[in-house]
């Protein structure tokens, strides 16, 4: 074997190297990119998911399907807190829409989310007519509730008893992180190893009020 044939299979090996390094790299990047996209789907969805709910239940706060069962709605938050609320409304319990019985619905941070890695998180739960508190860990970082008030004045939080008929809007901010690292992201500072999605609804008045 002649010596400018060695030479040439010494740089086929490295060519051979370089390019099998490039192409591992490249999969690498590519499989990082598609859980950090699969991680933001989620985080999005969770998102949607949870705000649907919310905004939904918050737009309901004193309804009742009979008027007469429910007839001053002022009177149907029942605890405001930067964390939490507690309002009367009709809910729909069988799938078959609101029934006409005045409900409670109880909305609280809890202080963990449970098993996973992502310490950051907790569990928001919802508890309906206090029966036990349902919830899941859907990623939920934060949790904040600020009332107003008719002339868009902030309410102090824990709001007391005797301001409770003043809120008149309440602002939700949410947001919510993978509860749980992919394998590629647990080597990265724990800051960036999760996706974050956040909302903020401002001034959600319900039509029950508007109508006082």
């Amino acid at each position: 074997m002649g010596f400018s044939t060695i030479i040439d299979l010494i740089g086929s090996s490295v060519i051979f190297g370089w390019l099998f390094l490039i192409t591992l790299t490249a999969k690498q990047a590519n499989n990082e990119d598609l859980q950090t996209n699969q991680g933001e789907l989620l985080c999005q969805q969770n998102l949607v998911e949870l705000t649907k709910l919310l905004e939904y239940d918050f737009r309901k706060i004193g309804y009742c399907k009979e008027p007469d069962r429910l007839p001053n709605p002022t009177l149907a938050i029942l605890l405001a807190d930067s964390t939490k609320i507690k309002f009367l409304t009709d809910l729909d319990i069988d799938g078959t829409g609101p029934d006409g019985i005045v409900d409670s619905l109880y909305y609280y941070l809890g202080s963990t989310g449970g098993m996973m890695n992502n310490g950051n998180t907790r569990i928001l739960y919802r508890v309906v007519n206090n029966l036990p508190a349902a919830g899941s860990n859907l990623g939920v970082t934060s949790f904040k509730l600020t009332y107003y008030d008719q002339a868009n004045n902030v309410i102090a939080t824990p709001v007391p008893a005797a301001k409770l008929q003043t809120i008149f809007s309440i602002q939700i901010s949410i947001s919510v992180q993978n509860v749980v690292a992919n394998a590629l992201a647990q080597t990265a500072p724990v800051n960036q190893q999760f996706q974050t999605a956040f909302y903020q609804q401002r001034r959600l008045s319900t039509v029950n009020y508007l109508n006082r």
